[in-house]
């Protein structure tokens, strides 16, 4: 059985930019589409009688049925080869998406919405859905530059194996090389001080990172080979490395969780600084994915 894609909309410009994407990930998996539109009540101050809420259930429905519609022809113009469902669902946006995502090869989102989708990537929705989805979760924005690099932001955590997998399969599918960006800020001490732990050179701590990216990414290079994998270590913090970097990339890949230069990467200042400043899609895997295994 495969997987489907899963997209989010609501009708904005930017769930309409994610359709178009979402619709690419199907096609180069030969994989199915799903297009949800979740939708909630609106908020009415003074009640209502029972014939009126009956009504107003009715015509929002309806709404959200034609904006299905819309996304999923957007989406079969875009992938003709797909297969392409839609559905209105009724409920919040964060639970809708983490429920579909247990069934889900991809969740695709858009960097802005309205109605379910709300400030989607601005508070607690967005932090739920990076941290509970069971599939990663593409988020669309800046601009790809498809002649560019999957770009991958590594810190040699266990936990962020599934991260360096997706990036693998990502370069695969889409016939690109991958950029591995490995960033590191420690202190170094340059005079001798009994009470101080041993003295480490520059070159004692570049040493030791490149050997941690090297392992990082060893499996995942014997298993995809024809992947060109780039590797760039970065003594600073990762945050300008990833940005920087963006720009010429195809999509940014990383983890929920790390450490090092990438702990808490999606709950601190350097997830913001990918969610709302990265030049290109940035795509959160989260650590409880199981991917497969390198050889």
């Amino acid at each position: 059985m495969t997987h489907p894609v899963i997209v989010g909309v609501d009708g904005s410009p930017c769930s309409l930019a994610a359709v178009d994407a979402a619709a690419r990930e199907a096609a180069v998996r030969g994989a199915p589409l799903h297009v949800i539109y979740a939708y909630v009540w609106p908020y009415i101050a003074e009640p209502i009688g029972p014939s009126t809420a009956d009504t107003l259930e009715g015509d929002l429905h309806d709404d959200a049925e034609q904006l299905v519609r819309e996304a999923a022809a957007r989406a079969r113009a875009a992938a003709p080869t797909v297969d392409v469902r839609g559905e209105a669902v009724p409920g919040p946006a964060t639970p809708v998406l983490v429920d579909r995502s247990r069934t889900a090869a991809l969740v695709v989102i858009g960097d802005r919405g309205l109605g379910g989708f709300s400030g989607l990537l601005l508070g607690s929705v967005a932090v739920e859905l990076t941290t509970h989805a069971a599939a990663p979760v593409l988020v669309v924005r800046g601009r790809a530059d498809p002649r560019g690099d999957v770009l991958l932001g590594v810190d040699g955590s266990p936990g962020s194996e599934p991260a360096v997998a997706f990036a693998f399969e990502e370069a695969a599918l889409r016939g690109a090389g991958l950029t591995a960006v490995h960033a590191w800020d420690s202190p170094v001490r340059t005079a001798p001080d009994s009470m101080l732990p041993p003295i480490y050179t520059t070159d004692d701590v570049e040493d030791e990172e490149e050997r941690v990216l090297a392992e990082s990414l060893a499996g995942w290079r014997c298993k995809y080979p024809d992947v060109p994998v780039r590797r760039r270590l970065v003594c600073g913090p990762p945050r300008p490395a990833l940005l920087d970097a963006t720009g010429t990339a195809q999509l940014l890949v990383v983890g929920s969780r790390g450490r090092g230069g990438f702990t808490g990467l999606l709950l601190g200042s350097v997830s913001q600084a990918m969610v709302h400043h990265a030049a290109c899609p940035v795509a959160v895997v989260h650590r409880n994915r199981t991917p497969a295994r390198a050889s």
